[in-house]
């Protein structure tokens, strides 16, 4: 979703445009890396630079401070989702479907980004999520919890609490791969990122999630 989205917006730009793009996604990935492992406090903007290919003075160029860099990335995958589930046209769909097609999509982009469990934890463990709330995840949980509302409404899910239903929904997709460094020594016989053994998880995924929110005799 987020590379289909950023190729359509990057097209046809003047070239001085596009390189400074690249150069900032550079930067945002270097910085990724290097965050989920040691956290805001732990990393290190040489270690980023080198990891990137640029100078430290680059860095400070386009995001100003560690802080300033550490901001970006956290804000990049609510960017990021909330574009490609708004052209994901959900409202489209009857509740089932669009809650098929939205898991499927959410864990596909959770599979292509493989540091942002590691990510997620350095923040809540280091900054209590101060950072986190400054990315308007909200809009992301509104989408699916706009389709269990609905679902609910057209009596094809049962009555639940949609807040803590779409927390219940990203665990089952998520924890796949934010434990994954654990969970892979229960199955050490298992390539759980293999694209057979994701779209397995996925396929299970959905079926586990709407055998949960079905209403009773669907």
């Amino acid at each position: 979703m987020g590379r289909s989205t950023q190729s359509k917006l990057t097209f046809n730009k003047p070239r001085q445009v596009r390189d400074a793009e690249a150069t900032k996604k550079q930067i945002l990935d270097a910085a990724e890396a290097e965050f989920a492992r040691r956290g805001l406090s732990g990393a290190r903007t040489e270690a980023i630079a080198k990891g990137a290919g640029v100078t430290t003075a680059m860095i400070y160029y386009y995001f100003q401070s560690k802080e300033g860099l550490y901001q970006a990335v956290l804000q990049r995958p609510a960017v990021e989702m909330h574009e490609g589930f708004k052209q994901l046209n959900l409202d489209q769909f009857p509740p089932e479907e669009a809650l098929k097609i939205l898991v499927k999509e959410a864990i596909a982009y959770e599979a292509a980004h493989p540091h942002r469990g590691m990510l997620w934890f350095q923040e809540a463990n280091q900054n209590q999520g101060k950072y986190f709330k400054q990315g308007n995840w909200q809009e992301n949980f509104a989408y699916l919890i706009k389709i269990l509302e609905r679902g609910m409404a057209e009596n094809c899910f049962r009555q639940l609490d949609p807040f803590l239903t779409t927390l219940h929904i990203i665990g089952v997709c998520n924890l796949y791969f934010n434990a994954y460094e654990n969970i892979k020594h229960t199955r050490p016989d298992l390539q759980l990122l293999s694209p057979e053994m994701i779209e397995q998880h996925t396929q299970q995924a959905i079926n586990f999630i709407l055998a949960g929110v079905r209403s009773i005799g669907e």
